[in-house]
């Protein structure tokens, strides 16, 4: 594998990819994302597309960092919504894997974004974050916002995850 600029500032050493499927079922979801953002593991694949990544975790809370460039545009010129929701995604969806005992998985159940301020390359570097308001069995709610440099509030989402055994992804 090889090193690859995420954006300015950000790069995987490890190039693109995932973490282990033995992995995934062994540790915990806290220690995954430690060893992510440790340069342990590759960048997934989207952080590559979409120029975002995950910076810090610690208990019910995640942090990217994305820099929107030209790349991202819809035909009107401004970052595509896509965007902001899927980095809003990232990070409410890493906020409740940090939640996750070892053998646990989770999935995207549903999710809002309320887009607050038009986002453009000019907007530069932005930073969502996302925090679980609440961890039961099955299911867990989390709410995450994304802001400029400035600490200007960009959009704020919410999202419900299932929770699973590991076991039961597909695939496996």
């Amino acid at each position: 594998m090889s090193e690859v600029e995420l954006f300015p500032g950000h790069v995987s050493r490890l190039g693109l990819g995932t973490i282990p499927r033995e992995d995934l079922a062994g540790q915990p979801g806290l220690a995954l994302l430690q060893k992510l953002i440790a340069g342990e593991y590759p960048a997934p694949p989207i952080a590559g597309t979409l120029s975002f990544t995950l910076t810090a975790v610690e208990p019910g809370r995640s942090v990217f960092r994305g820099l929107p460039n030209e790349s991202h545009l819809n035909p009107l010129g401004g970052v595509h919504g896509g965007w902001t929701a899927t980095i809003m995604d990232s990070a409410l969806a890493c906020a409740v894997h940090t939640t996750l005992e070892a053998g646990e998985a989770y999935t995207t159940a549903e999710f809002k974004v309320n887009f607050l301020r038009p986002i453009t390359p000019r907007t530069g570097e932005v930073v969502c974050e996302g925090r679980v308001v609440h961890r039961g069995r099955t299911l867990a709610v989390s709410e995450a916002t994304l802001k400029d440099q400035a600490g200007k509030l960009l959009a704020f989402g919410t999202e419900t995850c299932s929770i699973f055994p590991a076991a039961s992804l597909a695939g496996r």
